[in-house]
């Protein structure tokens, strides 16, 4: 199974365009064996059980249906929407995506590793939280409700790529 732990962003990651910006942004990475496309690991990530849940709850929440079928379609490239997401900025190695309110981002991106393995691949999320401006103050925060569910949403990006890490690792073996 592979080990999922937080990590720097890379110093390319598209990502990094919300660090320094009062943004929250993390970062987590897996090692898995062989080689991985970016677009496999797209298409794996929303297609596990897990973000199926999420998936099931955005159609019902805030009508944002989505199928695996566009799901492969957004990880190949030929479509830049999914459920309550768009494509903010994509490269080969990477995609970069913002849900529809504009708050917050999700990040992908899949290189071959630098461990004693070349030829396996590590796979790296993360996402970033942007902050809204007070009409009040003008200051800018990220809100009581985002910092109460901080915990859960750094446990939650683990649960996704270790999701999406396992899949990929049973698929290669």
């Amino acid at each position: 199974m592979p080990i999922v732990r937080s990590c720097k962003l890379p110093a390319n990651a598209l990502l990094h365009r919300y660090c320094g910006s009062g943004a929250y942004a993390d970062c987590y990475v897996a090692e898995v064996t062989g080689a991985v496309s970016q677009a496999e690991f797209v298409e794996a990530f929303y297609t596990t059980c897990v973000f199926k849940l999420e998936r099931l709850i955005l159609r019902l929440i805030v009508s944002r249906p989505s199928t695996d079928m566009e799901a492969k379609q957004l990880a190949n490239g030929t479509t830049d929407s999914f459920a309550a997401w768009r494509v903010e900025s994509r490269t080969p190695d990477q995609l970069l995506m913002s849900e529809f309110t504009g708050r917050t981002r999700s990040w992908f991106m899949a290189v071959g590793s630098a461990s004693a393995h070349p030829l396996n691949t590590r796979l790296f999320f993360g996402s970033a939280v942007v902050p809204t401006r007070s009409a009040k103050t003008g200051r800018t925060s990220l809100g009581p409700v985002f910092r109460a569910l901080l915990g859960f949403h750094k446990l939650y990006s683990w649960i996704l790529l270790r999701a999406a890490a396992a899949r990929l690792s049973r698929q290669a073996g």
